[in-house]
């Protein structure tokens, strides 16, 4: 019996060094260049050796000395732009896309396949297809509205400031929609059948069923859905990078905070710099404290008005 018992007090302190492994991995590859990049921010730094302590002087160059401060507050407006285009389109149709396969039409399980099909793919080989199908010159789409009459809309997609954002944040939301498609099926597959029958045979229908009924039903489905497109549009990097280079173009139309953070810090900055590196690791804190601030204010506020109903 003492054996026994031993044997099962092992097993059960075994149990707690699993998680080792991973917590390293976790460690080494998010918490530790977190951690890094704090403290690179308070340093000045000549190419990648370090020099004298600055303290907030990185912060305060990023914000009041040019070209930086001009260069980040354009870079956040466009990561607000991919926000909102996100939320428009990609999560509008997932949620479509996502009602239609809950419905059960037509061929519904080759239809989920076909949605998440794209979200298989890398973001550089998606991004390197759409690239060449936006050619100006040869691309598919413009031939196609050549092919069909419209002549006038056929663009230099990425090579005119008024549309290069908003075709690679387009291409975007057709890459993420079957993953938020996934995420709303789920949230549709949790509510009660019986309750939209009993909600249909008083004669809530359409529309109606869906704002009145389903909406607030899978409101944890959206508040995920919601959170994770915020996170990811202020990420936005993969894809800018494969379609349009760490510069920005055309005149930094396509600038994010991440592709900002890239050049100034490994990339040549504005302001003539070959690696700016204190000042790109300040600008990867003060993303940090955005995305975390933002992301825990909605968590808070949603789940408040949620304990409060």
């Amino acid at each position: 019996m003492n054996n026994l018992a031993k044997s099962s007090g092992w097993k059960k302190g075994a149990v707690h060094l699993f998680p080792i492994p991973a917590l390293a991995i976790y460690t080494l590859f998010v918490i530790y260049p977190i951690a890094a990049a704090f403290g690179y921010s308070f340093y000045d730094w000549k190419g990648l050796i370090r020099g004298q302590f600055v303290g907030l002087a990185n912060f305060v160059d990023l914000f009041t000395k040019e070209p930086f401060n001009h260069l980040f507050w354009n870079a956040f407006g466009h990561n607000l732009y991919y926000f909102v285009i996100e939320m428009l389109v990609q999560n509008v149709f997932a949620f479509i896309l996502a009602y239609l396969i809950y419905s059960k039409v037509k061929g519904a399980g080759f239809l989920k396949m076909a949605y998440f099909l794209p979200r298989l793919l890398s973001v550089i080989v998606v991004g390197f297809l759409w690239k060449l199908m936006l050619n100006p010159n040869n691309g598919v789409v413009n031939v196609l509205l050549k092919k069909i009459g419209l002549v006038s809309w056929a663009k230099p997609w990425l090579g005119d400031p008024a549309t290069a954002l908003t075709s690679i944040t387009i291409v975007n939301s057709w890459f993420g929609v079957g993953f938020t498609m996934l995420i709303f099926l789920a949230g549709l597959q949790a509510i009660s059948v019986e309750v939209l029958e009993a909600a249909r045979l008083d004669g809530v229908q359409g529309f109606r069923l869906i704002r009145s009924m389903i909406l607030p039903m899978m409101s944890q489905s959206l508040i995920i859905v919601t959170v994770f497109t915020f996170i990811h549009a202020f990420e936005a990097f993969e894809l800018i990078y494969a379609m349009e280079g760490s510069q920005g173009e055309p005149y930094n139309t396509t600038d994010t905070l991440a592709v900002f953070f890239y050049r100034i810090a490994f990339g040549g900055s504005s302001g003539g710099d070959s690696v700016a590196l204190g000042l790109g690791s300040a600008l990867a804190v003060v993303l940090f404290f955005i995305i975390a601030t933002i992301s825990g204010l909605f968590l808070y506020f949603t789940r408040n008005q949620q304990a409060q109903n």
